[in-house]
């Protein structure tokens, strides 16, 4: 059965202060996902030693890699990745509407992959939601919205992941719960929080599934690796897809 995994890797920066992709991909490689979503990838920025973190996570785990930068300034870039090695192809990679009057606010992203599964191509979405309420309120309205997982390529069977900043109370998380499920409320077993790593208190990174992607197991990755390679825990999801083309 596939399996798919979302990770905030915090640019690489594990709560010991070391920069380490190696590190990071060591902890995705242990659950072999068939797909993976990454959030605060840096490439080629000064702050992480110029080094092409997409690129290095995507080589120590054989996968072909789809980077979107929401901040690009000169050489400098930072955003997120789908990486997979299966055949697949970019449907779409922009930046998420944000609040212009406040102009320290960090820029967001999301991309839109196809993945051919054999029998299914899936649809995946992978997003980072931002810090304010009203900011991910438009952030969400635009990923439900025509462009996103309401455009009519964006079909049934689709998986919509990634750190969202909204806890399951929140309006941001209600409404994309209104329109897909919540995997790990989708088996029935309590959800597990993945932030922050070392002490995890609060859900805030999801995955939320379409009617016929049928979530057999959750698990939010708590070794010691993991505990110490970024600020959030990974979100593991196995599922199974009716049907097929």
């Amino acid at each position: 059965m596939p399996r798919i995994l979302t990770y905030n890797v915090h640019r690489c920066r594990g709560g010991d202060g070391r920069l380490s992709p190696a590190r990071v991909a060591a902890v995705i490689a242990e659950h072999a996902p068939d797909i993976v979503a990454l959030q605060e990838v840096d490439v080629g920025r000064r702050r992480s030693g110029g080094v092409d973190q997409a690129g290095e996570i995507a080589r120590e785990l054989g996968m072909q890699i789809h980077f979107h930068p929401a901040y690009h300034v000169l050489e400098e870039r930072y955003g997120d990745a789908i990486l997979t090695g299966h055949p697949s192809r970019i449907v779409r990679a922009a930046n998420l509407p944000g609040l212009q009057h406040y102009p320290g606010l960090e820029p967001r992203g999301a991309l839109w992959a196809e993945i051919d599964l054999g029998a299914h191509r899936l649809q995946v979405v992978n997003a980072h939601i931002g810090l304010l309420a009203y900011e991910r309120k438009l952030q969400v309205q635009a990923l439900l919205g025509p462009e996103w997982t309401g455009h009519p390529a964006c079909t049934d069977p689709t998986i919509l992941l990634g750190d969202f900043n909204a806890v399951p109370r929140s309006r941001a998380y209600r409404r994309m719960a209104e329109r897909f499920r919540d995997a790990q409320r989708a088996t029935g077993s309590v959800p597990r929080p993945t932030f922050p790593a070392r002490l995890p208190v609060i859900r805030i990174d999801h995955v939320f599934v379409s009617p016929s992607v049928r979530v057999l197991r959750t698990e939010v990755v708590r070794g010691a690796l993991a505990r110490v390679a970024s600020d959030h825990l990974p979100l593991l999801v196995e599922f199974e897809l009716a049907g097929g083309r």
